[in-house]
């Protein structure tokens, strides 16, 4: 795909690389997994590195981070020995999965790391109470909060989408809340 051709998808690309740094990604990483959304076929490292002006060493980083996501996956062509990309492109399961990766990475240590404090905290009688019962709430709720995303990642993707387009009219479904 040659991004040059089409300010459109250059634009998209370098705004999805700098929304990356926010998000907690590698801006490169961002950029070739932008690329990749936006391309009508597979690409391999080298088309990558040219179209985004990237080092060689960081598109491999970047495919490498994108395949842990699971948002990437690797092709082959036949006829030709190099490694092709794709990326994946229905963007409800885009979403799951970064959901996915980012709760592996980023929530379960902690809820590992609040459990241990907490089982940890009940033995030490000099720690102030306070402290036992801040930490016993965030473990409490971080815990909750990942049951609930455990019961709806179950549930069909029309239910989740239907769900969704509901927003804040579910409320009306459970008993005391206010419309």
């Amino acid at each position: 795909m040659g991004v040059e051709k089409y300010p459109e998808a250059l634009e998209f690309i370098l705004h999805w690389g700098e929304m990356g740094t926010h998000w907690g990604a590698n801006r490169s990483v961002a950029q070739v997994h932008a690329l990749l959304y936006l391309s009508d076929q597979p690409l391999d490292a080298e088309a990558i590195c040219e179209a985004l002006d990237l080092a060689r060493s960081n598109v491999s980083t970047a495919l490498k981070e994108l395949q842990g996501y699971g948002i990437v996956r690797r092709t082959h062509i036949p006829g030709d020995r190099r490694d092709h990309f794709t990326a994946e492109t229905e963007l409800w399961d885009l979403f799951m999965a970064i959901t996915a990766e980012r709760k592996r990475r980023e929530i379960d240590p902690t809820i590992a790391k609040l459990g241990e404090l907490k089982d940890r905290m009940a033995a030490n009688k000099d720690l102030p109470a306070h402290v036992r019962e801040r930490i016993g709430h965030m473990h409490e709720f971080i815990a909750t909060l990942t049951g609930w995303y455990e019961q709806v990642r179950g549930l069909k993707k029309s239910t989740l989408i239907s769900l969704m387009k509901l927003g804040a009219k579910v409320a009306r479904f459970i008993p005391g809340s206010k419309d």
